[in-house]
């Protein structure tokens, strides 16, 4: 196994990880500045009034998205250990 092969798997499992954390870390930072404009609005002040909102709206996405999540991650892992045999012996 060569420097590119490594340097090409690390690349992969952070495009993949990217992939599976954007949508999640999106719906927080839109939720989170909804909240904070509706905070500054109203200059109410609570510190969990940010974080509960977040929490819900990415719960919720993770639970709707959760079977593109998997079978994403099914489709890493299989094609991690379909190609095994040539990154040992190639």
């Amino acid at each position: 196994m060569n420097i590119d092969t490594v340097v090409g798997l690390g690349r992969e499992a952070v495009e993949v990880a990217l992939l599976l954390a954007g949508p999640l870390l999106l719906v927080g930072l839109v939720v989170g500045v909804v909240v904070s404009l509706l905070q500054a609005l109203t200059q109410v002040q609570e510190m969990t009034l940010t974080f509960v909102p977040k929490l819900l709206a990415m719960c919720l996405v993770m639970v709707a998205m959760m079977p593109w999540m998997a079978q994403v991650m099914i489709d890493y892992t299989t094609r991690l250990y379909t190609s095994m045999p040539e990154l040992v012996h190639g």
